[in-house]
């Protein structure tokens, strides 16, 4: 427990989507199996980050004031989920006892780990500290607003909050995803990048614009009367976002791809730079030969 990764509830995420997936596809058994797998990965999970904060205090603090710190907050994301697929199956107490956690994870960690960031005095500001998982400040906003729809559905009348929540958190999520993917290009494309840097959290670029659209598809369900934007804005948000982060898959696949086998890349660096070598001595001496002729 004391090496474990901040971002280890990405397992309880992807489990618990695609148990959402199946149960909307009608598979309820596969569906109903996952989701047991999710919940007690959650309860695991749980249980091991007590035990780190507890036992090695200072490495976690150190995670969540270094450049891996946003993986903390899989951890909300993964209780709001797992609250919009309990919330399908009408489970309303569970569903809001995991919103309720969401949410507070959500103020704690979403305001605490930029705070911490900014700081940290023994920190060394670079843009190579920038990575895939800072895009899980959106993913854990945008599923507050999912999980807060979810919840609204059940009993509207009883949860009158709940759908201007879902809209904030929503507008909220934009705005740090329009501020992110820009720091996160720049990284990528102005600094020198090695393959082994290009963890799989990059896909979450993708993974937060997907879970936008899924919050305003959820935004676009309830009543005219209970939306606090116009349902044409909504939609063409939506449209934008499905449209950057369909356009972004194949670039990430190649991106993949480049991770996985990075010899030929390096190959034609190493053959350039040798070129480089080679033609050096003949600009030398031609750069000679023009001071003996002045």
């Amino acid at each position: 427990m004391r090496n474990l990764d901040p971002g280890a509830f990405a397992f309880v995420m992807a489990t618990v989507i695609v148990s959402s997936a199946l149960d909307r596809d009608g598979t309820s058994g596969a569906s109903a199996a996952l989701l047991v797998i999710g919940l007690s990965g959650y309860g695991v999970l749980l249980l091991g980050n007590g035990w780190r904060l507890l036992g090695w205090r200072r490495r976690l603090l150190a995670d969540a004031v270094g450049p891996r710190g946003f993986a903390f907050l899989s951890a909300v994301a993964a209780s709001d989920i797992l609250a919009d697929r309990l919330a399908a199956d009408g489970h309303q107490v569970a569903a809001a006892v995991l919103l309720t956690v969401g949410v507070l994870g959500w103020l704690l960690l979403g305001y605490g780990i930029p705070l911490a960031l900014v700081a940290a005095t023994r920190r060394h500001p670079s843009l190579d500290q920038v990575n895939g998982t800072w895009f899980l400040w959106v993913v854990a906003t945008q599923s507050v607003a999912v999980a807060a729809v979810a919840l609204n559905r059940l009993t509207p009348a009883a949860h009158g909050f709940l759908p201007e929540l879902a809209s904030v958190c929503w507008a909220i999520g934009l705005i740090q995803y329009l501020l992110l993917a820009p720091l996160v290009l720049s990284r990528m494309l102005a600094r020198p990048m090695a393959p082994e840097e290009l963890i799989p959290a990059y896909w979450v670029f993708m993974g937060a614009g997907a879970i936008s659209v899924l919050a305003g598809a959820a935004l676009l369900q309830l009543p005219a009367a209970e939306r606090l934007l116009p349902a044409e804005v909504t939609s063409a948000l939506c449209l934008v976002l499905w449209s950057f982060a369909t356009w972004s898959v194949p670039w990430l696949i190649a991106l993949g791809v480049w991770r996985r086998f990075p010899s030929v890349v390096a190959t034609n660096r190493w053959r350039s730079h040798h070129a480089q070598i080679r033609a050096q001595p003949a600009a030398t001496h031609r750069a000679q030969e023009v001071l003996r002729t002045a």
